[in-house]
């Protein structure tokens, strides 16, 4: 069953392509970079992940909402996109775990959807002219007032939004008792990331992404880890400062996504915005140093630049590399004990193939403390 076709609704994009369909969630216009995301399943995973704050999501499953909403599968406390897009928008729900539908999720959480649409021709679109800003309205219908509120939209690009959405106090997860403390900056942490850190055994303080390097290393960890999180990495200026005097201590860090994308520049290695980004669960990753493949869950329309990680070579060594178009997906320090990758290894949702990453963070902080522990 799909909501009625009953409300028209207007997707206008900005070199000027309209799209015209039906209203579902809330009513109103909304506006917003617009990109698509290619897994199938998942779609209460994918609007709660704060890496998608502020944006337009495209699905490209044609049937969404047909099992409903289960409340501890979200990825955060809120939905965090701007905006849906969809063909087949079904308020009827298969699933008997489900407590609302996604209509009522929607009306809740004011977004505003169009579905009834080619999802398929925007997509082909958005992967030809690359990505834009994009507004959704059920209210105007006049090409001209579309515009006039699109003009309105900001940039992607130089746009910080780490501070938009990242906790406003510390918290902590795990066990106090485990042998390892870590310290983690939130900068739109998913909740499956401290899920898959507190199964690998540590004990978790999770800072705001503004926190200074004082108030977290007051905490003593034994090893610090930078989340995902939404926007452009350059501009997070105060985060670069941190993670530079983080370096400094030699202690372990690790970072996914937003957090891989500000190693690098701390490191001294430019990001760049690519033309319509990654986001799916059925990315093929390979791991360099293994030989292996990994089919990876993936968000980001940033990327570190490949050429200057090749110049670096003595001392930033590239680890994974996307096998669909050669970009980097992950690296490693020669020297300090420090690593990252560009996409998502708790996969919420998506494939389990890359979980090692977790455990490898475990063992490289045990096999740093043993060695400190023998020259005491």
């Amino acid at each position: 069953m799909t909501v009625p076709f009953q409300q028209e609704a207007f997707l206008l994009l900005e070199d000027g392509t309209l799209f015209k369909g039906y209203a579902a969630g809330s009513k109103g216009s909304v506006g917003g970079e617009i990109c698509f995301n290619t897994g199938m399943t998942g779609y209460q995973e994918i609007y709660t992940d704060p890496s998608y704050f502020g944006q337009i999501m495209v699905n490209t499953n044609v049937h969404i909402g047909n099992y409903g909403i289960v409340a501890k599968e979200s990825e955060s406390d809120k939905v965090q996109i701007r905006g849906l897009v969809c063909r087949n928008f079904s308020t009827h729900m298969s699933r008997n775990m489900a407590s609302q539908s996604l209509q009522e999720y929607l009306e809740q959480h004011n977004i505003v959807c169009i579905h009834g649409i080619d999802t398929r021709a925007l997509v082909r679109h958005i992967r030809i002219h690359g990505a834009m800003n994009a507004v959704i309205s059920t209210e105007l219908s006049d090409i001209k007032a579309l515009k006039t509120y699109l003009n309105s939209v900001p940039s992607m690009q130089g746009l910080e939004l780490a501070s938009k959405v990242t906790t406003d106090s510390t918290y902590y997860c795990g066990d106090p008792q485990s042998q390892f403390k870590v310290a983690a900056i939130d900068f739109g942490i998913k909740k499956s990331i401290l899920r898959q850190l507190e199964a690998v055994g540590f004990y978790i303080k999770v800072f705001p992404a503004k926190s200074s390097f004082a108030e977290i290393n007051q905490w003593n960890p034994d090893a610090y880890f930078l989340s995902n999180g939404p926007g452009d990495p350059e501009p997070m200026d105060y985060a670069l400062e941190t993670i530079s005097q983080i370096i400094q201590t030699k202690k372990p860090l690790f970072g996914i996504c937003l957090g891989h994308q500000l190693i690098a520049l701390s490191l001294g290695i430019a990001t760049f915005k690519m033309h319509h980004g990654h986001r799916g669960t059925n990315h093929p990753v390979k791991n360099l140093q293994t030989g292996l493949g990994e089919i990876t869950s993936q968000n980001h329309g940033f990327n570190v630049n490949m050429d200057e990680i090749l110049k670096r070579s003595q001392d930033i060594k590239l680890t994974h590399i996307n096998l669909n178009d050669q970009s980097v997906e992950g690296i490693q320090h020669t020297r300090n004990p420090i690593f990252s990758v560009q996409y998502h290894p708790e996969a919420g949702p998506g494939p389990h193939d890359s979980r090692y990453l977790f455990k490898q963070f475990y063992q490289l902080i045990s096999s740093l403390n043993k060695v400190s522990i023998a020259h005491e």
